[in-house]
């Protein structure tokens, strides 16, 4: 789960970090407001989940409550489209407005999960405002990385050898050993799953201030963090992600014109991956487990189905603990009780595949059987390519 920035703040504030005085608001006018009680010239940045903001023009300058007013009603209410958005871009509903920093220099700190070496990685870089990927390609000298074992936490020296990296000394030093202890304990206590200051600003008198902040949560903690659970933006979450989000299911919306629904992460993953090599372009994650009824089958296709950029689905299973049957019946279920609006290529294998395939046969509806994976993807991607979508 993403928060918006102003949300960031707020929680990484609670556990000790400094961060600009700001105000997140709604209309140009409550903009307006909020400038004058900050005093100053301010900065307006859009709250939409997506980076790159200030490239594409989400990110205005104010030096009075009249200014302030002026850009927020630029920015409110309209698309903002960047480079992680789509060119659909997305509506924004809110503003923060915040006091301006005099900035020496701008920083990088990030803490993320490593799944393949099951550790908590730490990133500090003396270089921030910029893409850490393109920076990590372009300069990767310029990037520390530390692990942090769970069954130890974070180390002093760990702690110290990142201000080192920073390239502080004197007060602002043992500043940034305090900020990457409290960053690593706001990472575990919230369960998190990202945090990502940049740029963390060295200010004036050698003050360390979070400019920015970005944080991603594990779904599966949520749970027990219903304080965090309260921050999801319903809003910033396609239609689609909504509707899976309720029903249980693991659903990612992508660019792409090949819907498809899997069982099983790995088989999703490499579901995708062979639509992309057959010339096309998946239009979603959709991961119906492995405990899934007939119910949520259905459920599933339909979400599938509704997105009106997908111009073609595979379905593609491998019975275990799921019953192809069953996965045959809810798809013919939602195929009926909401129209069939694109054309469907199915792969079954594993338990009752038999049954399953005599299902959809016997249902009288237009699915097409694939013999394999590698045949699947290539229809999926040909039939999509025949209505009208682009590979």
């Amino acid at each position: 789960m993403k928060i918006h920035e102003f949300q960031a703040k707020r929680l990484l504030a609670g556990f000790g970090i400094p961060v600009p005085r700001g105000e997140a608001v709604r209309t140009p006018a409550e903009a307006r407001a909020a400038a004058q009680r900050l005093g100053g010239p301010v900065v307006l940045k859009a709250q939409i989940h997506a980076g790159g903001r200030a490239k594409a023009g989400g990110v205005l300058k104010a030096g009075t409550p009249a200014e302030a007013e002026a850009a927020a009603a630029r920015i409110l209410g309209q698309p903002l489209i960047t480079a992680q958005t789509g060119p659909e871009g997305r509506v924004v509903r809110r503003v923060l407005v915040e006091e301006t920093l005099a900035i020496e220099r701008e920083l990088y700190l990030g803490l993320t999960v490593s799944r393949e070496e099951e550790r908590l990685v730490l990133l500090v870089s003396p270089k921030g405002g910029v893409d850490i990927e393109a920076l990590a390609f372009d300069e990767p000298d310029l990037i520390l990385r530390q692990r942090i074992f769970p069954s130890t936490g974070l180390h002093l020296f760990q702690a110290k050898r990142a201000a080192f990296a920073f390239g502080l000394a004197g007060p602002a030093f043992s500043r940034a050993v305090k900020l990457v202890a409290d960053l690593v304990r706001a990472f575990e206590a919230t369960d998190a799953s990202l945090v990502e200051i940049n740029p963390l600003a060295l200010a004036a008198g050698g003050e360390l201030v979070a400019a920015d902040a970005k944080m991603e949560f594990d779904d599966n903690g949520l749970a027990r963090r219903p304080e965090v659970k309260a921050l999801r933006d319903p809003d910033e979450e396609s239609p689609q992600e909504r509707e899976a989000s309720l029903a249980g299911l693991s659903y990612v919306k992508l660019d792409g014109n090949v819907g498809c629904m899997v069982n099983g992460a790995g088989l999703a993953m490499a579901t995708m991956d062979l639509i992309e090599l057959s010339g096309g372009r998946a239009a979603n994650f959709l991961d119906v487990g492995g405990g899934v009824t007939e119910e949520a089958v259905a459920k599933a296709f339909a979400i599938l189905a509704s997105d009106p950029g997908v111009r073609s689905a595979l379905v593609n299973i491998f019975g275990g603990i799921v019953r192809c049957d069953l996965v045959a019946q809810g798809i013919v279920r939602a195929a009926r009780e909401h129209g069939f609006r694109i054309p469907v290529v199915t792969r079954l294998e594993g338990t009752n595949v038999d049954a399953g395939r005599r299902i959809l046969a016997d249902s009288g509806l237009p699915f097409t059987t694939a013999p394999n994976m590698e045949a699947a993807a290539r229809e999926a991607v040909r039939l999509a390519r025949g209505r009208g979508g682009a590979g």
